[in-house]
């Protein structure tokens, strides 16, 4: 029978993989949608929108998805939701400050799911501020290593674009700067002839919260739970937890 368990475990995985990158293709589709619509079709005039869709290309959505979802953001065709940003701040286990972002286009349905997943998972909603002071709204440009590039080559491309540190994250390296800034780093990058990998505006904590393995567990169990919501966009928390953990989860 190991066989035959071998190939229904190979079969979840796989069901469990394209429900993901299912769930992912509709939250990159959102946000070129939210772009269109706040900043033009154009994305030579749209930074917002130009890196909504190198990482929606980056993560393989087929072309023709990209141009309708630019299209019915841009008004020109018809099917486009009417789609909300909503900030949820929360707690989950061990303490942990937690920043859930929403695109909706039903904010009772969000606040609902967002609230069941942190009851379910050992945490809590928090008043609007409690957590958010905790993180730093930033650009995260990440290049893969590739050949003999070097952290002091990307720096150099990046300095003077707006880059404040470059980090060696093993695989990668990591360039922080401004959230303004998230675009022209990646243009330099590209100019220099630097693969980006993605480009994203995010919130980095100003402090972590180290947790051991059980509590780690449960909070990526959190993590996870509320990503699994077709209105969560991103999540962010402060916790830091070890690579085994991380990867047995």
């Amino acid at each position: 029978m190991s066989g035959h368990s071998k190939w229904a475990t190979t079969k979840h995985k796989k069901a469990v993989v394209d429900a993901r990158r299912g769930k992912l293709f509709a939250k990159l589709i959102k946000n070129i949608e939210v772009a269109a619509r706040s900043g033009g079709g154009d994305p030579a005039g749209n930074p917002t929108l130009a890196d909504a869709i190198a990482k929606a290309k980056s993560n393989s959505v087929p072309n023709d998805n990209i141009d309708r979802a630019v299209r019915r953001g841009a008004g020109l065709d018809a099917g486009g939701a009417d789609w909300e940003s909503i900030m949820y701040e929360g707690y989950g286990p061990g303490g942990v400050a937690v920043l859930v972002e929403c695109l909706t286009d039903n904010r009772n349905r969000a606040a609902s799911e967002v609230r069941t997943a942190f009851t379910r998972n050992g945490g809590s909603l928090a008043d609007p501020g409690s957590v958010s002071y905790l993180f730093a709204r930033k650009g995260v440009v990440l290049v893969p290593k590739a050949g003999s590039l070097t952290e002091d080559e990307v720096l150099g491309a990046v300095l003077d674009a707006g880059a404040e540190e470059v980090n060696d994250l093993g695989d990668t390296f990591e360039v922080i700067s401004e959230a303004t800034d998230a675009h022209a780093v990646r243009v330099a990058l590209e100019a220099a002839e630097i693969a980006v990998e993605s480009a994203d505006m995010s919130f980095l904590p100003s402090v972590s919260v180290p947790l051991d393995d059980e509590t780690g567990r449960k909070v990526l169990r959190l993590v996870d739970a509320l990503e699994d919501s077709d209105d969560v966009q991103n999540v962010w928390a402060n916790f830091d937890i070890s690579d085994e953990v991380f990867e047995s989860v």
